[in-house]
């Protein structure tokens, strides 16, 4: 038996936040810049209407809808977020309900940011493998916007909300094969949200979004090269043999760099992320659709998320 990537569809919140908006609020901070340097000219922020259950939601109903999927097939959810709805209940369990989706399904949330798609696509292709499901809806889904402190220009500018829904089942056109993953929880403090959990209960006086830039940045540098090469190793593969690649878009100053110190042709390195900024989960799963809608997925598909946690996770697809 095998896992495969069905379908995927993507949604956003209703508004979006330009450049030029920044530029209105921090003149300090070019429109123009901002794009040269992390290759962001939008992103879209959810309202206090809409929540991650919400975007979920609708990313699934789309899926459902462009892909003539029957809800009543699916039999597991997986819901990657770090923004969840609530402390409790599961996230996933509030959209099995507002999608009708089977109570004989399986659901769940798994807390993981940046490599997030990376670790649902290993979690699906266990449950298939493992005869426990046939038909995963894969959710990932951020509301980061609304971590991020009002004034704090820069987190502002490079995240963005955004949800995608992926189906996976024995058919497709990507079989999902081997993975490397990996954490280091040392550098939990460089990327968090101290407030709202069971040690900071208070969410108003430690609430907001903190990244370390410098670190993360190190982090990467230091990490992704090696989970680059140690996937290939594992599915006994060189970096010639792959077709495309798509990393977890952060900003394009972080890709460029991966992508020189690697080695990578450009028209192997996928980019996707000027009308988004970074999605977290979605990021990668944003890509993968636009690849496939505009005919650029073929042969073996390198897939690499890294970040909050310290987290990371590399796979390969092969594609019909």
């Amino acid at each position: 038996m095998k896992a495969k990537i069905k379908a995927i569809s993507q949604f956003f919140p209703k508004k979006v936040l330009t450049n030029d908006e920044l530029s209105v609020k921090f003149p300090e901070w070019n429109s123009e810049r901002i794009e040269s340097k992390l290759g962001i000219a939008q992103r879209y922020v959810t309202d206090n209407s809409e929540t991650t259950s919400t975007l979920a939601i609708g990313a699934s109903q789309l899926l459902f809808k462009e892909h003539n999927i029957d809800k009543n097939s699916i039999d597991f959810i997986l819901l990657c977020t770090q923004s969840p709805d609530y402390l409790l209940p599961t996230t996933a369990c509030i959209v099995q309900d507002s999608l009708g989706i089977p109570t004989t399904a399986g659901a769940l949330d798994f807390n993981l940011g940046c490599s997030g798609y990376v670790y649902g696509l290993s979690l699906a292709k266990g449950l298939i493998l493992g005869g426990i499901a046939k038909n995963i809806l894969l959710i990932t889904s951020e509301t980061y916007s609304k971590y991020i402190d009002p004034l704090d220009k820069g987190n502002r500018t490079i995240f963005g909300d955004g949800a995608t829904a992926t189906l996976i089942s024995t058919e497709g056109f990507a079989e999902i094969l081997d993975f490397e993953l990996g954490t280091d929880g040392g550098g939990a403090q460089n990327l968090i949200v101290k407030g709202g959990g069971s040690k900071h209960p208070n969410i108003s006086s430690e609430g907001c979004f903190y990244m370390n830039g410098p670190e993360i940045f190190n982090f990467t540098a230091n990490n992704i090269p090696p989970l680059i090469n140690s996937t290939l190793l594992k599915n006994g593969l060189n970096l010639k043999d792959i077709d495309l690649t798509i990393f977890h878009q952060a900003n394009t100053f972080i890709l460029n760099y991966l992508r020189k110190q690697l080695d990578i042709p450009k028209d192997k390195f996928y980019i996707h992320l000027k009308e988004y900024g970074n999605t977290v989960s979605s990021t990668i799963p944003l890509a993968l659709k636009h690849a496939y809608d505009s005919n650029q997925l073929k042969g073996n598909i390198l897939l690499a998320g890294f970040g909050v946690g310290y987290s990371w996770g590399g796979c390969i697809l092969t594609c019909n």
